[in-house]
């Protein structure tokens, strides 16, 4: 670990002066270098995740296309929020002089990678592309479920940057050693609330505090409006059943609560759900705990507390005199079905809920009980989502992944889209500097 940090440290001054340009080439030849490896790496995946071949090809392309496009937007220069206000004699507060922001790199960056994306959110995946990006050293703390897939990724990346500009280290003592090292400015988490929390807290103690990007837990509440239910059931059903199941439930977005106003018909509707098996048995494990502890509050409505797909009922009633109910995030397959009343109550339920990475809304054209739905779902999301499904997250420049606390520990922020390198930017304003001393994107006009 002190390797890691010391050649971060030391490479970071160099680093954070590199072009543009020419730290685009090196996200570039990067990607490349895992498409050109993907025979090798696949495989690789899928014996230590017990993830299909299909599922991990996409990730790995969606991960090169992540690297690829910060680089494209690299040599556009609009990831930095450049503004400049130009000398003004009549500025009505008095003489305004010229002053133009922009943002440099906040210095070494330390990622811990996560264990159900084992391409896009591990070692090579968003926060370690964007830090790059933002011209920041990486040290990567390896998730222990992918470890093999995590040395050879690296190894893969690594001779494509500057010597310290990319490491990575295992352990979780070593992780946690890590956040309160003094050269690390900055940290990127995606897991659990617990140890994201732990992390958080870590970062805060330090007698220099630094910011923890932590995106945490979330249940990812659905509503289905009357009239949704009316125009689009057989649909609603199959979407959640899809949704619910896909890569056995193992997504932060995984639709968790799902509000309808007709739990028999909705139950009745939801095809016979399957699942893979889990990512590894310490996740599966994790996964029967929770499901135990969320059946001693609501009922199993389907499936068993065997590991597999369950579903689990309860009436916004009930939920509304134990919103803990809300809360507890079971990580896999599973989902619970809030039968509400009225569109009033589901809006009680909604104002109950803590932070959300997503809300969802099914309804109908004209629908109206949508607009204050959506309003209310705003107000705990981070991304509101209309007859979609929350389980699928691209990679683009409006993108937001995060939402108010317990879903993120910085809600401003987002994980995924270009917009994460802000994350790792920290801003200078220059003040009546000579226009040749000026950093070259503030020599406008």
């Amino acid at each position: 670990m002190e390797k890691a940090l010391a050649g971060a440290a030391a490479a970071a001054r160099a680093y954070g002066r590199t072009t543009p340009a020419e730290r685009a080439a090196m996200l570039r030849a990067a990607a490349d270098a895992l498409d050109a490896a993907a025979a090798e790496l696949v495989p690789l995946a899928m014996a230590e995740t017990h993830l299909a071949e299909g599922r991990l090809s996409g990730e790995l392309t969606r991960t090169t296309f992540q690297a690829r496009l910060f680089a494209e937007r690299l040599e556009q220069g609009v990831l930095l929020d450049v503004r400049v206000d130009e000398a003004d004699p009549e500025w009505g507060m008095g003489p305004r002089p010229d002053i133009r922001r922009t943002q440099v790199p906040i210095g070494p960056v330390l990622v811990f990678a996560a264990s159900n994306f084992p391409f896009a959110f591990s070692v090579f995946g968003g926060d370690t592309v964007s830090a790059l990006a933002a011209g920041c050293p990486v040290v990567v703390k390896a998730h222990p479920g992918h470890p093999e897939l995590s040395r050879r990724t690296a190894a893969l990346v690594a001779p494509h940057f500057p010597e310290g500009v990319f490491a990575l280290i295992e352990g979780e003592a070593e992780g946690a050693a890590a956040v309160q090292d003094p050269r690390i400015k900055a940290v990127g988490f995606t897991g659990s609330t617990r140890g994201g929390r732990a992390l958080f807290d870590l970062a805060a103690r330090r007698p220099d505090p630094i910011p923890f990007y932590g995106e945490l837990g979330s249940t990812n509440p659905v509503v289905v409006t009357p009239a949704g239910w009316a125009a689009r059931s057989a649909e609603i059903a199959e979407g959640f059943a899809g949704s619910v199941t896909l890569g056995a439930g193992q997504f932060c977005t995984n639709p968790g609560v799902v509000l309808v106003p007709d739990a028999d018909g909705f139950l009745a509707a939801v095809p016979e759900l399957s699942a893979h098996a889990m990512l590894n048995d310490r996740i599966e494990a994790g996964y029967r705990s929770a499901a135990a502890e969320l059946a001693e509050s609501a009922k199993v409505a389907r499936g068993e507390l065997d590991g597999g797909p369950v579903l689990f009922r309860a009436s916004a009633a009930e939920v509304l005199a134990e919103p803990t109910l809300l809360e507890l995030e079971v990580f896999g397959p599973a989902a619970l079905i809030v039968e509400y009343t009225s569109p009033a109550e589901a809006l009680e339920v909604l104002d109950a809920l803590e932070g959300q990475l997503t809300g969802t809304v099914q309804g109908a054209p004209a629908d109206p009980d949508a607009p204050e739905i959506l309003a209310r779902l705003a107000e705990h999301v981070g991304r509101v989502i209309w007859n979609q499904w929350p389980t699928g997250v691209t990679v683009s420049d409006a993108q937001q992944h995060g939402g108010p606390y317990p879903a993120s520990t910085a809600p401003l922020t987002t994980s995924v889209g270009t917009a994460a390198a802000a994350r790792w930017l920290r801003p200078v304003a220059y003040q009546n500097i000579p226009a040749d001393l000026l950093p070259s994107e503030l020599h406008r006009p």
